[in-house]
């Protein structure tokens, strides 16, 4: 047989169980963030049982809630932190960066000044008009074949078709035929001094050429006023006759052993 409840209302609930309900429904809505709205007119009823729990309820809900402020603000400080690390890092890389890039600048201007350095060197360079010679002649050494009364340069020894090159950097502003110097190069060097390879018997550069220490010019011969083969070699102030200087002294302040 089913069991059954007597008809009519059911009974209404005691004090302690509305209490009880209303405390847990208090402490549900804490965690929702919405007790002030809605857990008071609930609550206005009944004040008399169910006040202990409804402080018990408030003490939960202000925990609660001081928690859940605790961690936002710990987030919110993990956030800043997370952000300011990020900021820093970023900066201490551009600073890195820039500092890469300012000693690099710097190494391409130390290598473009060594470079422009090894050049100046370069050109500023001497070598022997004839490898390995030697002076046969000496600077002003008198006697009737020159028509100066001396010799205005120095002879080079060095049988026909040796190889003659320039002593240093400069342009060619002669190449040809030059009188008592036979087939001759004068080239104006790149300190405004000019030198002079005479009684060649070939010619290998023209007449505005730029030319460089030790390129080959020319071969050596005995054309023009000479009683055999040799370099006449003679460097002058400027382009003028009378203007030589001594051509040994002249190599010899440029390191070159002669």
């Amino acid at each position: 047989m089913a069991f059954s409840c007597a008809t009519g209302k059911h009974r209404r609930p005691g004090r302690v169980k509305q209490a009880t309900t209303r405390t847990v429904g208090v402490a549900a809505l804490t965690t929702t963030g919405v007790i002030g709205t809605l857990a008071a007119p609930a609550l206005a009823a009944d004040t008399s049982d169910g006040q202990a729990g409804l402080t018990l309820a408030l003490s939960i809900g202000d925990s609660v809630a001081e928690q859940i402020d605790a961690q936002a603000a710990a987030q919110r400080q993990a956030a800043q932190d997370a952000a300011a690390r990020e900021a820093r890092e970023e900066a201490e890389a551009q600073a890195e960066k820039l500092a890469a890039e300012r000693a690099e600048k710097e190494r391409e201007a130390e290598r473009e000044r060594a470079a422009r350095e090894a050049e100046r060197k370069r050109l500023n360079a001497r070598v022997a008009p004839i490898a390995g010679s030697y002076v046969s002649t000496g600077y002003k050494a008198g006697g009737s074949v020159w028509s100066s009364g001396s010799h205005t340069g120095v002879d080079f020894h060095a049988a026909s078709g040796t190889a003659v090159q320039s002593v240093g950097a400069g342009t060619v502003v002669e190449a040809g035929w030059g009188g008592s110097y036979g087939y001759q190069i004068v080239i104006e060097m790149t300190d405004g001094t000019y030198t002079q390879y005479g009684h060649l018997s070939s010619i290998g550069v023209s007449v505005g050429q730029a030319v460089l220490p030790g390129q080959q010019i020319a071969l050596s011969g005995a054309t023009g006023n000479v009683t055999g083969a040799h370099l006449h070699f003679e460097v002058r102030m400027t382009a003028e006759y009378g203007s030589d200087i001594d051509p040994v002294a002249y190599l010899r302040a440029h390191g070159v052993n002669v």
